[in-house]
C-alpha cells in the first residue's frame, strides 16, 4: 500500500508477518494518532514510541514516524516480549543526519552536517503494550503524563517502580482522555469538575505549554519557569510539567501571569483573580457516592490500593442523625471502589483513626464507637476488627447493638490498630491510657500494656528497633514501649512543642515526627475541639527518644495538623484538621529538599499550604508507591454534630518521594 504522504510502501499486518514469519503474525501491532496543539495539527515531528519495563532503568526506543502536515503518524511495531512492558510517545522536531561523503561535498546523500533533534514537545502515556486504540499527542496529554509520572521522569525517559509506574498510568486517565486529548470523565464531573478548581488549573497548565509545543524556540522560557532553584533546567515539555509537579511551590506567580498572557485555546481556565497558592493538582473521589462519611484514615497494600475505614453510617442530610458505620472501603490506586467495596461485617463499630495492614496483608481496623450526636444506639468502642486481604471479615461479626470483633486485652475506645514488622498488632486505647498487642495477629496472646505515663494514646510508630512510638493527646507527651511491652528508658518524652498531639510517623532512619495539633482533646469518650485555632506544629524525636529542638516547627500552612506521613525522600505531609490545606517539611535528608532548606523548615508556602477547595477537614494522609499523596475529608468545614462527617478520598498526584507499601515499621522508598 503506498503512504501518500511519503511515497513509501507501508506493509500491511500480512506483509509484517511475511517478513518477519508466520508464527509473528500475533506480534505485529500499530500506533496512530495525531499530534495537534489546541486543535492545531502539527506536522514535522517526529514521533517516537519508548518501551520501558516497571521495575527497570532501561528505556528502548521500539518505533518512529514523522507527523504528516494534518499532524497524523503510524508506528508498526512488535509486541514487546515482556508481558510486563509499558509504552509511551514523545514528539521532537527531528535532528538532520550526516549521510556518507564529505561535508559539503556534491555526492553526499545529506550534505548538511548532524543536527540534533530539537527537545521534546509533547508526551503521552499508552499504558501496557500491545496498544490498541488511537492516540493523541498534546498538551493536556504532556501535563497528565508529566505530572502521575513525576517521579519517574528522568529527561526524555521514564522508568520506576512496580506498581508505581503501572498506577501512573492509570491515574493519568483521570486527567486526560488518549485518544482524542480531551479532558476524562473524573476531572470534568462531581466531585471534581465545576466543584473545584483543578479542571481549570489543569487547563492552565496545558496553556502554559502551548508556545513550546508549536515552536521550540518558544521552548526555553518553559523550561526556565519550571526550574526550581538548585535543580537543573529541563530540556523538554515532559521533563518540565513533571519538575512542576515536583517543585509545585516554585515560581507560583510567574507561571501564574505566563497561563494569562499567552495562546490559551485550553478551557476553562484559571482567571485574573484565580491565582494559585501552588501548582499541585488534586482530585477527589467519592465511591458510590452514597458510602462514605466521615473517613479517618487509609492503609495502602502492596500493589497501591487504598483501604479506608469510616466513622458514621452516610446520611446525605446532616440534619439527619447518623450512627456508626459498619463498612470498611477499598478503592484502587486511581480512585475506583474496587471490586467487593464496602465490606462490612467482622464487628466494625464507628471506627476512628485506627487501621493498619499486618505483613499477610490482613487489615486491622480500631471500633472507637463513632457516631453523631443524638444517636439512639451509639456502638459498643472496645473492639478491633480483622479483615483478609479479599476483603471478607474474619474477627466475629457479633450481634446487631452488641459488640462484635476482638476484644481481648482490654481495649477500651481504640485508635491507632497497626502491625509492627514481626506481625504483633499494637492498639492505642484511648479510653484507659494503655496499648494493647496481639502476637502474632493472635488474640488469645493479647496484652495490655498500662502505666505508660500517657494520656489518651492516639496513634503509633515504631523505630528500626521494634520500639512503639506513642502520642499521648491529652498528656502533651510521647511513650515508648519497647517490642517486649516494657516501657522504655526516658518514657515519656515531652517539649519540643509537643501539645496535644495527634499523629505520628516515623521517617527512613526512625527518628519520629509528631503532629501538633494545639486544639484536639479526643473524645474517649469526652473532648472538645476549638475550631477556629489556626496554631500547630510539628515536633521531631530521634529514634532513642531525644528532642534537640527547644519548640515545634511551625509554617508552612499548619492549621491543627492531624495525620502525618514521611515519603521516600524524607519530607514530611501533614494532613490539616482546618482551612483546606496539605502542609510539606523537609526532613533529615536535606540534599532531597529544595535548596536552602534545612530540616524542620516548611516547603509548602508558609500562609496556605498547598490549598485544595475539595479539601475541608483531614485527618489520615498516607503515600503511594507512585508518589502521590492521599487524605481523607473526615468532616465537614462547617459540621452539624448530628451528622459532621465529610465524603471524599483525595490525592495530590505526583509531588511526593514515593514509598514502598505496606507501610509497616519505618518507611522504604520504592525503587
Amino acid at each position: 500500500m503506498l503512504n501518500m504522504r511519503t511515497g513509501t510502501l507501508v506493509a500491511t499486518g500480512i506483509l509484517v508477518a511475511l517478513a518477519l514469519g508466520t508464527s509473528s503474525v500475533a506480534d505485529a501491532a500499530t500506533v496512530k494518532g495525531h499530534a495537534t496543539s489546541g486543535g492545531r495539527a502539527l506536522g514535522s515531528l517526529k514521533v517516537t514510541l519508548h518501551q520501558t519495563v516497571p521495575g527497570r532503568s532501561h528505556v528502548k526506543k521500539v518505533a518512529g514516524d514523522v507527523t504528516s502536515r494534518s499532524g497524523a503518524f503510524r508506528i508498526n511495531y512488535r509486541r514487546p516480549s515482556n508481558g510486563s512492558a509499558m509504552l509511551y510517545l514523545t514528539s521532537r522536531k527531528p535532528g538532520k543526519r550526516f549521510y556518507g561523503g564529505t561535508k559539503g561535498s556534491k555526492s553526499s546523500l545529506n550534505p548538511r552536517p548532524n543536527i540534533k533533534p530539537g527537545p521534546v514537545r509533547l508526551a503521552a502515556s499508552l499504558g501496557p503494550a500491545p496498544f490498541h486504540q488511537r492516540v493523541t499527542l498534546n498538551e493536556r496529554t504532556t501535563v497528565a503524563t508529566g505530572f502521575a509520572f513525576a517521579q519517574f521522569v528522568h529527561g526524555s525517559l521514564i522508568h520506576g517502580n512496580s506498581p508505581g509506574m503501572e498506577n501512573a498510568d492509570l491515574m493519568a486517565r483521570n486527567l486526560v482522555r488518549f485518544k482524542d486529548g480531551r479532558l476524562s470523565h473524573v476531572i470534568k464531573t462531581a466531585p471534581n469538575g465545576g466543584q473545584t478548581l483543578t479542571r481549570k488549573k489543569f487547563n492552565s497548565l496545558a496553556n502554559l505549554l502551548v508556545p513550546c509545543a508549536r515552536n521550540q524556540k518558544n521552548c526555553g522560557k518553559l523550561f526556565k519557569l519550571a526550574r526550581a532553584k538548585g535543580e537543573k533546567k529541563p530540556k523538554g515539555a515532559l521533563e518540565a510539567a513533571a519538575a512542576i509537579a515536583r517543585s509545585s511551590w516554585s515560581k507560583v506567580d510567574r507561571i501564574f501571569s505566563n497561563t494569562l498572557s499567552g495562546t490559551a485555546p485550553y478551557s476553562p481556565a484559571l482567571g485574573e483573580s484565580q491565582a494559585p497558592d501552588s501548582w499541585g493538582l488534586f482530585l477527589s473521589f467519592d465511591g458510590d457516592g452514597k458510602s462514605l462519611d466521615g473517613p479517618g484514615n487509609i492503609a495502602i497494600d502492596e500493589e497501591g490500593a487504598l483501604w479506608v475505614n469510616n466513622n458514621y453510617t452516610y446520611n446525605e442530610d446532616p440534619q439527619d442523625v447518623s450512627c456508626g458505620s459498619n463498612e470498611l472501603f477499598k478503592f484502587t490506586p486511581d480512585g475506583k471502589f474496587a471490586k467487593g467495596s464496602p465490606f462490612s461485617g467482622g464487628g466494625l463499630a464507628g471506627a476512628g483513626y485506627g487501621i493498619g495492614l499486618d505483613p499477610t496483608g490482613h487489615v486491622w481496623v480500631g471500633n472507637f464507637g463513632f457516631s453523631g450526636v443524638g444517636c439512639a444506639n451509639p456502638p459498643a468502642a472496645n473492639s478491633v476488627s480483622k479483615f483478609r486481604p479479599d476483603g471478607t471479615p474474619k474477627s466475629p461479626t457479633g450481634i446487631p447493638g452488641v459488640t462484635g470483633g476482638y476484644t481481648a486485652g482490654d481495649i477500651d475506645w481504640p485508635q491507632a490498630s497497626v502491625s509492627d514488622p514481626d506481625g504483633k498488632i499494637w492498639i492505642a486505647n484511648c479510653g484507659n491510657d494503655s496499648v494493647t498487642t496481639y502476637a502474632d495477629g493472635r488474640p488469645s496472646a493479647a496484652d495490655n500494656i498500662s502505666g505508660l505515663g500517657i494520656e489518651r494514646p492516639f496513634s503509633i510508630a515504631f523505630n528500626r528497633k521494634g520500639v512503639a512510638f506513642v502520642t499521648g493527646n491529652r498528656s502533651d507527651s510521647i511513650g515508648m514501649i519497647n517490642p517486649d511491652g516494657k516501657p522504655k528508658s526516658g518514657s515519656p518524652v515531652s517539649g519540643g512543642g509537643i501539645t496535644r498531639p495527634m499523629g505520628i510517623a516515623a521517617d527512613t532512619n526512625g527518628n519520629m515526627w509528631v503532629a501538633n495539633s494545639d486544639a484536639v482533646d479526643v473524645p474517649c469518650p469526652v473532648g472538645f475541639l476549638k475550631p477556629k485555632s489556626t496554631s500547630g506544629s510539628l515536633t521531631m524525636v530521634s529514634s532513642e527518644g531525644k528532642i534537640s529542638q527547644g519548640k515545634g516547627f511551625i509554617g508552612g500552612g499548619l492549621t491543627i495538623p492531624w495525620g502525618i506521613a514521611v515519603d521516600g525522600n524524607d519530607t514530611v505531609w501533614v494532613a490539616n484538621f482546618y482551612r483546606q490545606r496539605v502542609s510539606q517539611f523537609c526532613g533529615t535528608s536535606p540534599g532531597k529538599c529544595p535548596a536552602g532548606k534545612k530540616t524542620g523548615d516548611p516547603i509548602s508556602p508558609n500562609g496556605t499550604g498547598y490549598g485544595y477547595d475539595g479539601l475541608t477537614r483531614n485527618t489520615g494522609i498516607q503515600i503511594d508507591p507512585t508518589g502521590n499523596i492521599w487524605t481523607v475529608n473526615n468532616w465537614q468545614i462547617n459540621p452539624v454534630l448530628s451528622n459532621p462527617g465529610g465524603h471524599e478520598l483525595v490525592v495530590m498526584i505526583g509531588a511526593a518521594g514515593p514509598l514502598k507499601t505496606p507501610l509497616i515499621g519505618t518507611p522504604r522508598r520504592a525503587k
